[in-house]
Formats: structure tokens, sequence, C-alpha cells
């Protein structure tokens, strides 16, 4: 039998997955150089152009080493959100998958991953600061006031939702900041992101001492690259230390350091411990996740190239 034509396949993608400061860029990387594929960033910061340092962005080695998309795609003070990372990735794949080019997607934000290979936009879980916000301006205006703001963004679902039924309305308020959709558009589209890709999830496995050692290895090193002088090199280019990605971990400790609020010391320890602290989630939500096949790397680099190679060779594993 001969080979399917490449249009008529679904594109095949390799998800490396980890917690932060694991090493799954280091290893997807490798991966796409051993397959010859382009890797795809899903990372929530490095789609910002200018920060780099703070949010560990590949090396201009590893860029030349291997064709990374996703990086530096808006300015620090535009909006970006899981909707509009799913448009562009799946552009990117589909156009990639023409070209009949291998894709490795490496994901620093669990979010965009979800919403890209499942589209289950509804059971992805909101930040506990929006969901603590909607809370708060319910208790403060009342349930119509967002039920209100639910009916100038999405009039379609707002005739089906009660306007006392603030789960629904909230629910509804939150998937359209996190994903910058209607709910109502979402729940229209049949085949939003069910069955696109086939794909195989890697999570890179490592004990908790070895990762928060390497947290503070790497938060030291990025004030060695000078991630001081970035910060303020933001600042100097007029982008507020109240922007979203001003106010993400290590660029929001910085910047009270450089408003005097916090010693240089003081800030270096707030972005190691609050760095651990999100490892520590990350790792939670990752367990969760039974599609994940877990490799101790290096010690399983042949398994994990065995996987790789093979997925590619064989199609979809079960």
């Amino acid at each position: 039998m001969s080979p399917s034509l490449v249009g008529e396949e679904k594109p095949k993608l390799i998800v490396v997955l980890g917690p932060t400061a694991s090493g799954k860029s280091e290893i997807g990387v490798h991966i796409a150089e051993s397959l010859g594929a382009d890797v795809i960033s899903a990372d929530s910061l490095q789609v910002y152009k200018y920060l780099s340092i703070g949010t560990a962005k590949p090396t201009l080695q590893e860029q030349e080493s291997v064709a990374h998309h996703l990086l530096d795609v808006v300015d620090p003070d535009e909006e970006f959100n899981a909707g509009l990372f799913r448009r562009l990735a799946s552009s990117k794949i589909a156009e990639l998958h023409k070209r009949d080019k291998k894709v490795v997607i490496i994901g620093g934000t669990y979010l965009y991953i979800k919403v890209l290979l499942s589209g289950l936009i509804e059971v992805v879980p909101s930040p506990k600061n929006l969901r603590d916000e909607l809370k708060k301006l319910r208790s403060i205006f009342g349930t119509s006031y967002l039920y209100g703001r639910l009916e100038a963004i999405d009039p379609e679902a707002a005739l089906k939702i009660h306007f006392n039924d603030y789960v629904r309305i909230e629910r509804a308020l939150e998937v359209n900041y996190l994903t910058g959709r209607k709910i109502s558009e979402i729940h229209s589209l049949h085949d939003f992101g069910e069955n696109s890709y086939d794909y195989v999830k890697v999570g890179i496995s490592i004990d908790r001492g070895s990762l928060m050692n390497r947290i503070s290895l790497r938060v030291d090193s990025m004030m060695e690259q000078g991630f001081v002088e970035e910060v303020k090199r933001l600042r100097r280019m007029g982008y507020s230390p109240q922007l979203k990605p001003m106010r993400s971990i290590g660029y929001k400790e910085i910047n009270s350091y450089i408003d005097g609020e916090v010693s240089l010391d003081e800030a270096v320890e707030l972005i190691k411990l609050n760095t651990k602290r999100l490892a520590k989630r990350q790792m939670t939500w990752l367990r969760k996740d039974n599609e994940i096949r877990w490799f101790d790397v290096p010690r399983e680099n042949d398994k994990l190239a065995d996987l790789t190679t093979g997925f590619f060779r064989r199609g979809n594993i079960g």
C-alpha cells in the first residue's frame, strides 16, 4: 500500500512538558535536532518581545540550530491569551505540515497546550486571581453587573444564561478572558481542537530536590546575564511595571527592587521562592495528565529517542 499523502494525514506533534527549570527546552531542542523538526514555543511569556533573560528564552545558538516559532510575537503592552496562541499555533502547524516538516511543541504554559490539543475550554481551570476578581465585582456591584458585561461581549451566550446564574455568567467571562473568544462561539465549533492532531506528550521527570536546586542556579544565572538591566531597559522604553508581563515572576520582583521596595538580595530570594512555588503547582497539574509519558533524563535518553522516532515512523502511539 502506498503511503498516504501528507495532506490526508493529521499533523503529528511531539509535546515536551515539564515544570519550569526542568530542562524541557534543552531536551525539546535536542529532540527537534535529531528529527529535523521545527519547534513551536507554548510559553505565555516568551511571546513577548524584549523579555528574554527573565523568560529563559531559547539562546541564539538554540534558535540557530533549530527553527523556533511563536517567540517575540507581540510587544509587552499588547494582549495575548490562550485563544490567540491556539490560532497562531494551529496556523503554523498547518503550514509546516504542508511542507512535511515534523513539529515539536515545547510547553511552558499548560493551559496553552490544553487549548491547542483538545479545545476543551470548559474544563480548563481558571486562575484563582481571576475568579477572585469576578467574585469581588459581584459582591460590590451585584450579579446584574456581571451579566451586563456578558451581554456586551457575548449576547448570544447571555440569552442562554439566566441573569441570576452567577456561576455560568462568571465562567463565560473567564473563558472570554482566557481565550479571547466568546463561549457561544466555542460551543458552536464542534471540531474546536477535537481530534485535530496525532500527538504524544513527553514529560521530563526530575526529583524535587534537583528541581529546586536548578531553579536557584537559573535565577543566579539570570542575574549574571543582566536581568536588572533588562527590566530597566523595558521601563526606559516606556513599558509600565503594571503591564501583565511585567508583573510575572521575576519581572515583578525586579521592578520592586528598582522602585526601592526591596533590596536586590531580597528580590533575588523572592524570585527563587515564587518560582519554586510555581514549579510545585505545575507538577501538580502535570501529574494529573494521564497522557504524559514520563522520562528520567538523561538516564532514559535512549527510551525517549525510541519513542519520538518511532512515533513518526509508526504513527500515533496508544
